[in-house]
């Protein structure tokens, strides 16, 4: 029987304000580290609703994304996991008194200098380059994903 292979999508975005960027910390792992507000699509959810949402469940932050990164995969070999991250920019527009998930040890607004100089300390590769990406000017209209129902 082939099992079929299934990656995870998930969303994060990148937000930033006077030269920082939102990042939340977390554990994963076993170890504490910093990611973008990020999580996965749930069922029936849109793209843009699951960025909305888990920014909002994260850091209590109500995010307004307004342009799409990109798509970025990172294979995780010690779970042999394939992630599949859609990646946007976003404004903050309003902090809410919205508990954050258990699971998030704080929110932080941090300098791009700052992520570098912590690079063992972000969940993954593909955290700092959302932020260069993000830096670099890469903003690609939201219409670039259409989602359908068939």
């Amino acid at each position: 029987m082939n099992k079929r292979w299934t990656p995870r999508a998930t969303v994060a975005v990148v937000v930033e304000k006077d030269g920082k960027f939102l990042m939340v910390r977390e554990r994963s792992g076993g170890r504490e580290v910093f990611n973008q507000p990020a999580g996965h699509i749930e069922k029936d959810e849109s793209i843009l609703d699951a960025v909305r949402r888990e920014a909002l469940e994260e850091t209590a932050w109500k995010i307004e994304p307004t342009a799409f990164l990109g798509m970025y995969i990172l294979h995780a070999r010690e779970k042999d996991v394939t992630y599949h991250r859609y990646a946007f920019v976003g404004e903050a527009h309003e902090r809410t008194s919205q508990p954050i998930d258990d699971d998030i040890l704080g929110t932080h607004w941090m300098t791009a200098d700052e992520l570098r100089a912590r690079k063992s300390e972000l969940r993954s590769p593909l955290v700092l380059k959302c932020v260069e990406d993000c830096l670099a000017g890469r903003h690609l209209p939201l219409e670039t994903i259409y989602e359908a129902e068939a």
